[in-house]
Order: C-alpha cells, then structure tokens, then sequence
C-alpha cells in the first residue's frame, strides 16, 4: 500500500495508517489500536482498500514479508497452546482444507453458529465477485493503477523456467479477460455489455426488475430462480463455457507450481518456494470458487437440488444499483459445518446463554450442526447468577399507533429523558432509526442527553459503543449489530427499547427455511432469539438493573418464552410504563439502585462433546481478511 500506489485522499489515509503500523501493537485494523474515527474521514470502503480482503497477498514477493503482521501471528499460532480467532476464521480455514486445522475448538457466542456457517458455505456469481476475480488473474489494466498483481506479475519469473507453466499460465489471463471489467455496471445498466458473464447479469437484471414484487424504492431487490426464460438459460450456458474454460488453465498452472515445490530445481530458494505455496493457496480457492459458479449456472434451466436455496438479485443503497447476481445457500448450513469443521475435530465445545431457548437440547443441536453427526452430543446447563425477576423488568407499551413515526421518536425521548440516558435504542430498519433520530437529538442534547446512531454518526459500531460505555447520560441507537454484540455493564446501560417485534425480513431465503422447518414455528424461533439477545444486553453483571420495552401493541403473548421466566412482563400505556421506568431506577421497584460491580457473568448454557463420537460444535459470525 506505501509502494506509490494511492493518490489524493487515499494516499493520505495510506500514510496516517502507515505511521499507525510503526506503533501498532498487533497491526489489528479492526479490532485492534486503530483509532475507529479515522477510517471514517475518508471514503467507505477506503480502509479496507489496506487491507488483504480476496488473497491480494503476494507473501514473499512483498518486501515487508517478514516483518508483516499477519505473517506473525500465523507463524507464532503453529507454536501457540491456544489460538483465538473468529468463527468465521476457523470455518474458513478448515473448509480450504488447511493442515493446520485445529483438532480441539471452543466456540463461544454459539448461537451465531448457524448464521456463520450460512455466510461461509454459500456462493455468489455476482459482477463485483466476477470483477475481482479478474483484477487477481489479469492484474491492473489500461491507466488503472493499484497494489493488485495479476498471475504473470506474481509467477513470470519461476514460469520462465517451465515452459508448461507459461502456456498455463498465458491461457489463464486471456480466459480471464473474458470476466466483467470496469464500468460493467454501466454498460449493463445501458444494455451494452461486454462478454458472457455481463451478458449473463444483464438478464439477471431483466428477471428480477420483471418478477419482484417489492415496492419499497432503494432496497435490494431479488426473486426465485424458477421457471428462467430461454434468453436467461442461453446467457448462463455460455458464461458456464467461459468459466470452464478459466478453470482449465488455473487447473493446469497448479499441477506445474505444485510439481516444481516436489521436485525443486536450484533456483527456487525459500523466498520463491514461499511465493508458490502462496500462488498455489491463491490459485485453489479461486478454482473452488470457479467450480461452485459452474454449479449454480448448470442449475439454470435445470433441476434444482432439494439441499440448496437459489435466487437472482440486485443489491441497491438508497436507490443506486451497486451489484447482481445469482446467489445460492444451504437449506442447511449446518450440513457443510458439521462435515468441514466438527467432524475432524477430536472434540468441540460450544456455550451460549440464548442456544437452547424453550425447546430443549434438539434445537441447540440442530442450530450447530451437532445433529449432523453420527456420535451423541453431551450437554450441561447452568443456571443464570443472576436475580433477573428482582433487577429487571419487560414493558409492552400498547397506545402507539403503527407507523406514526412522530408518536415513535416522541416516546424515545421521553424513555430516554426519563432514564436519564443510558439507553440502547434497538430498530428493525434503518430508515425509521434515522427519522427518529433526525426528531429527537436537538432535544435531548439541550437536556444533556448525548444521542449516538449507527448509521448516522460517521464512526464505527466498536468506537460508537465505547462512547456510550464511557458516558452514562448518553444513548445509543443502532440495529442487528447492536442487539448481538454490545457489552456494556453497569450504569452506562440501564434502559433497552425496542421499536418493534424482530420479524425476519421477507427473502427468498427465508421463505425456503420457513417452509422447511414449522412455518409460523421457525419464524417464532427467530424472533425468540433475537429478543432473548436483546434482552441481554441488560444485566451484564452482578448489581446490573434496567427494563427492556418494547414500543409495540403487536407483540404475541406467545414470544414473552424469550425472556427467563422470573421476569415481570407488564403491557402498559406509554404514561405508565415512564412511571415504571422512573420507579425502577431509582431504587423504589426493589432492590438497590444501580450500583458497580467487578464481576462479569453472562454465560447460562452450554453443550459439549469431546473425543471419540461425542462431538458437537459451531462457529460466530464476522469477516475474514488479511489485514
């Protein structure tokens, strides 16, 4: 990224981030010592630009190679005892096969398991996805300039000494070419593209604009992969020939790069052996990606397989078309987890306050994957420490009207006013959190009251809930993010509101599951958990106490299983759930006021498995890269 790469706004972050790496303790850009303000100076995806997102990584042909961070911490974690990474990570890694694959994991927060394993075993032949490949097989083209290398950049050097290995490797670049350049989007838009795939996406984008029903402008659009018009089963017909015909040369080049590593001529020294186990790493996960686009197009116009869910779409923001596609998911994404991550293992262990819910052992094991195992799976249930019926409260607040945006940010402001901050606001949609927001923070600012927002304030979620912890009078609004991953004990958060039940956004995805698993039945299993995890951010601690709300007259008695069973649950107007809120902080509803606490304990269940059959397991949610 130092390497004369970056000009004008970039060029500057690159130099502030490179002035933090002389300093950095572990190099982490994310959640690490970068200060998370900064990113935010620049344009969107700036950061990420330094950052090894898609193998970009040229390993010893960079000249930092050793003192690289990443390089470090993987060479100290083959010595390590006990690595910690991401869930997504250890699904990664284990689904390309790596050696070092660890053989006991303990995988906390388990009831992002299945969400993780969706993210990771799915497939999306999609313009952006088509594009990058490109950049890394052919490299920088025309005035385009850039820290990628293309294949012939990175290999020219060791393929001048095998001449099978450049006849591979030229036919890989020009079979490259024919995946979508800059400017595909608006040559689709225009309906002039350029090569199969484009040609492939432009009636992608057909379909969909023809088939969905949505009518909400700037959101995604998306529709099933059924009953595709003849143009659409001809166009992925002839992308299916151009990208096996990628395939057939990145196929070839790795037999030659894996037999010169075997039989090593004199010139390859560690440095060049370190770059070809590094191209042939690069060069297997582009042919598995290559080979699962080849499946999904031999899926159109054909049978589809009972085990996956396929649909085209269109991802939009705020009405701007940014890519499309043809996606496809497990049914079951705890299927490939349990083959790839928990089966090789020797033992997993997976804990998680919200797995279980109501429905017993057979859920928590279904949500894992440990179902799909031939051993049984043992479990172990503690009960919570903590006093939830005498430290919180659950209040339904039933005389807002459905949609009234102004009646929502009014009842905010007065919750917040009432707790004096301190408050989680929770939102289904981001543009409701932004309307209530745009309401309500000139008056609790003048009352004293900090108002933080996702979504709104240019800061990253990690620095926002740092601000919100540090600051016990203000108040922080966010969405999914925000209800999974806060941690904040104490005083800082004493009130959680919820703007509505968390039903699942209507996709084709979910439509599938749904009707795969209960009907109504799944889609109460999500909302349980979704308020069960909402619900904990509350009490974090011994001597936590708040009130979870819930702005919603529609909320189901049914759902109230979510929440432990010692916990008053009251429906309520707005006026006298205030009254509640301002009895219960301070100190008249029972119990002590709020008070601090050194112990943190959050963990109420778990299941286990270890050696022999008795193995079950799963992985959290996140982004893997290099960086």
């Amino acid at each position: 990224a130092m390497q004369g790469a970056f000009q004008g706004r970039a060029a500057v972050l690159a130099q502030l981030v490179g002035r933090w790496a002389a300093y950095s303790k572990d190099g982490d850009m994310v959640g690490g010592d970068l200060p998370g303000w900064l990113p935010s100076l620049f344009r969107r995806a700036g950061a990420a630009a330094l950052t090894d997102r898609r193998g970009e990584c040229v390993y010893a042909g960079c000249p930092h190679y050793r003192k690289c961070f990443i390089e470090r911490a993987e060479r100290a974690g083959r010595e390590a005892d006990i690595v910690i990474a991401n869930h997504a990570l250890v699904m990664v890694n284990a689904a390309r096969g790596r050696p070092d694959a660890p053989t006991r994991i303990v995988f906390d927060e388990g009831h992002h398991l299945f969400d993780a394993a969706d993210s990771t075993f799915s497939a999306a032949l999609t313009g952006q996805e088509a594009i990058e490949m490109r950049r890394w097989i052919v490299g920088p083209e025309g005035k385009s300039r850039g820290r990628r290398r293309g294949l012939a950049a990175r290999l020219l050097d060791v393929c001048s000494y095998d001449e099978a290995g450049a006849e591979a490797l030229d036919a890989a670049v020009e079979a490259g070419r024919a995946l979508p350049t800059d400017g595909w989007l608006q040559r689709i838009s225009d309906g002039d593209p350029f090569g199969p795939i484009e040609r492939l996406l432009g009636h992608v984008r057909g379909t969909v604009y023809a088939r969905s029903k949505a009518q909400e402008a700037g959101y995604g659009l998306e529709t099933e992969l059924a009953e595709p018009d003849g143009a659409l089963i001809s166009a992925a017909a002839g992308a299916m020939e151009a990208l096996e015909a990628l395939a057939r040369p990145l196929a070839a080049l790795t037999r030659r790069l894996e037999a010169i590593l075997e039989d090593a001529p004199d010139w390859l020294d560690s440095q060049a052996r370190a770059r070809v186990d590094g191209a042939i790493n690069g060069l297997t996960w582009r042919r598995e990606t290559l080979g699962a686009w080849i499946a999904l197009l031999g899926r159109v116009g054909g049978v589809g397989d009972p085990d996956f869910v396929d649909w085209l779409a269109i991802e939009r923001v705020e009405g701007r078309e940014y890519d499309m596609g043809i996606k496809r998911h497990w049914l079951d994404p705890t299927k490939p987890l349990a083959k790839a991550v928990l089966a090789p293992a020797h033992g997993v262990l997976v804990t998680s306050a919200t797995l279980r819910g109501t429905e017993g052992w057979p859920s928590a094991d279904a949500r894992t994957g440990a179902s799909h195992l031939t051993g049984k799976s043992a479990h172990f249930e503690a009960r919570s420490p903590f006093d939830y019926g005498r430290n919180a409260e659950v209040l339904v607040v039933t005389d807002l009207p459905r949609g009234d945006i102004a009646a929502l940010a009014g009842a905010y402001a007065k919750l917040i006013e009432t707790a004096g901050g301190g408050t989680l606001g929770l939102f289904t949609a981001i543009q409701r959190l932004r309307s209530v927001h745009a309401r309500i923070a000139d008056r609790l600012a003048r009352a004293g009251l900090p108002l933080l927002a996702q979504h709104v304030d240019p800061i990253d979620t990690g620095t926002l809930v740092d601000i919100f912890r540090d600051d016990p009078r203000s108040s922080l609004l966010g969405t999914d993010a925000l209800r999974d991953g806060v941690d904040v004990p104490g005083e800082s958060l004493r009130l959680v509101v919820m703007e509505r039940v968390p039903w699942p956004r209507p996709s084709v995805l979910h439509a599938a599951r749904r009707l795969a698993n209960g009907g109504s039945a799944y889609d109460d299993r999500v909302v349980r958990a979704k308020l069960a995890q909402g619900f904990g951010r509350l009490i974090r601690r011994q001597g936590d106490r708040g009130l979870f709300v819930i702005l919603s007259s529609a909320m189901p008695s049914r759902l109230l299983t979510a929440f432990p069973p010692e916990v008053t649950v009251a429906r309520l107007p707005l006026d006298a759930a205030l009254a509640r809120v301002r009895r219960k902080l301070s100190g008249e509803g029972g119990g002590e006021p709020i008070a601090q606490s050194d112990e943190t304990l959050d963990r109420d269940a778990a299941f286990l498995g270890g050696g022999g059959d008795s193995r079950s397991g799963g992985s959290g949610g996140g982004e893997t890269g290099r960086g």
